[in-house]
């Protein structure tokens, strides 16, 4: 009998994924775990696998089709096998719809690229339109998308079934407003950033004549624009609160060196997958930490998932180690990298982000003394880590030497849990850190 593949739900609040790409082909053999199609969300491009093993029947969306969450994609069978007739009908609207956009945007014939700037410059320049009466039909990411791009959806022209506006509509204003000669788009690292990159020097920018460089109006892409609302979402509903920590890192960088010094390059350690595994054993004694809050009942997680906020290209994405209370060193360290790599690379799966009980955002590579984070929902709390640094401290018997620490601050929900829980767990996070052979036993 037939499967049915739907589109998967790859983050709490998503309501619709794009189909980018079919990676196995109507006819093509596959197998439960290979990867299927690659699908876009707001934060990254998802390879998404298989649940099922046999043969490609049929694909129910085309590529570049928004789709939304639980909506069939494809059927899985036997060679051979029919298709249900009934699966035909049950194509999303929004396939339909961006099917039907796509063959009239076929039909119509591209305007010349002086044209398209010319008519998105009126369009910028002039005032925007009076709203239309009646309910603006637009899809959901048409909706999205325009808010994160700045753009009025009111002035839009809708290309769907009955004038509804959807994606394509809202990409080709986009396009237009790139063509614009002052929108012009910064390709190189901002000098903030690439100041606080070990060995990466400012570039010498020279002025010919005093001239001042134009402004520049850069279109706020979907990462972004998912980042933004999810912070301000969190900074407005959880009432945040601070807790900072110093701790003595000799110890932790003396064993981080002996153990290195036994394994390959590929697999050494990184003070980060320490710093995991010590939270992930302190959270089990911490439930309020590793946990969520519903509104009328906190969720405890029996999972300790350990979230690592990992820097791509335009913006922050969290990969979760599961378990890692009850994963070896080695073991977290392989997975976080392998995550990391394919986050960079745009070949992140649905695993990789999902289900993520406590976060850890580390900017210690960038000689961070301290720095807050902002809480991830649901979760309750994140800790921000910062640079080891050798510092004057205080002996035993009151002489001044060279010491090594390492400042690290939680911030944490107020609703679920309070400050001196919190002070409590950076204490206890201490007794891993500043004695790390218990994070190998």
């Amino acid at each position: 009998m037939a499967d049915t593949v739907q589109m998967p739900k790859l983050g709490f609040d998503m309501a619709e994924g794009l189909l980018v790409r079919w990676v196995k082909a109507e006819g093509d053999a596959v197998k439960k775990g290979e990867v299927l199609a690659e699908i876009e969300t707001d934060k990254a491009t998802v390879e998404v696998e298989s649940q099922f093993s046999g043969v490609v029947l049929k694909h129910l969306v085309e590529e570049k089709t928004s789709v939304p969450v639980g909506d069939p994609i494809a059927v899985i069978g036997q060679a051979g096998e029919k298709v249900p007739s009934t699966t035909g009908a049950t194509l999303s609207p929004a396939s339909a719809e961006a099917e039907k956009a796509a063959a009239d945007a076929g039909a119509a014939p591209s305007p010349a690229p002086a044209e398209a700037a010319k008519a998105a410059a009126v369009k910028v320049e002039t005032p925007l339109q009076a709203p239309v009466s009646g309910l603006m039909k637009a899809s959901p990411l048409a909706r999205r998308m325009a808010g994160d791009s700045g753009l009025d959806i009111r002035t839009l022209k809708g290309s769907g079934p009955g004038g509804r506006i959807v994606r394509k509509d809202v990409e080709r204003i986009m396009e237009e407003q790139k063509r614009l000669p002052a929108a012009v788009v910064a390709e190189a690292v901002p000098a903030s950033e690439q100041a606080s990159r070990p060995g990466v020097s400012l570039p010498v920018v020279l002025v010919a004549g005093g001239e001042v460089p134009p402004d520049q109006r850069i279109a706020v892409d979907k990462l972004r624009g998912a980042i933004g609302r999810r912070m301000v979402e969190s900074k407005q509903q959880a009432p945040h609160f601070y807790v900072t920590h110093e701790y003595d890192a000799e110890a932790l960088l003396s064993l981080r060196k002996q153990v290195n010094e036994l394994l390959p390059e590929d697999q050494k350690l990184s003070v980060h997958d320490f710093i995991v595994k010590a939270v992930a054993l302190c959270l089990r004694h911490f439930p309020n930490l590793n946990a969520s809050f519903g509104g009328s009942e906190i969720l405890r997680h029996g999972h300790v998932n350990v979230g690592t906020a990992v820097s791509i290209q335009g913006g922050v994405i969290t990969v979760v180690c599961k378990d890692a209370d009850q994963k070896p060193l080695r073991l977290i360290s392989q997975e976080v990298k392998a995550m990391a790599g394919r986050a960079r690379a745009g070949k992140i799966r649905p695993e990789d982000v999902e289900g993520s009980t406590f976060s850890i955002s580390n900017l210690g590579m960038y000689d961070v003394e301290n720095f807050v984070a902002i809480i991830t929902p649901p979760e309750a709390a994140v800790l921000a880590v910062g640079s080891a640094k050798q510092v004057p401290v205080v002996g035993q018997g009151g002489e001044i030497k060279a010491g090594m620490r390492m400042k690290a601050t939680i911030s944490a929900d107020h609703r679920v849990t309070d400050g001196a829980e919190a002070a409590q767990f950076m204490k206890a996070l201490a007794g891993y850190i500043e004695k790390p052979l218990l994070l190998l036993v």
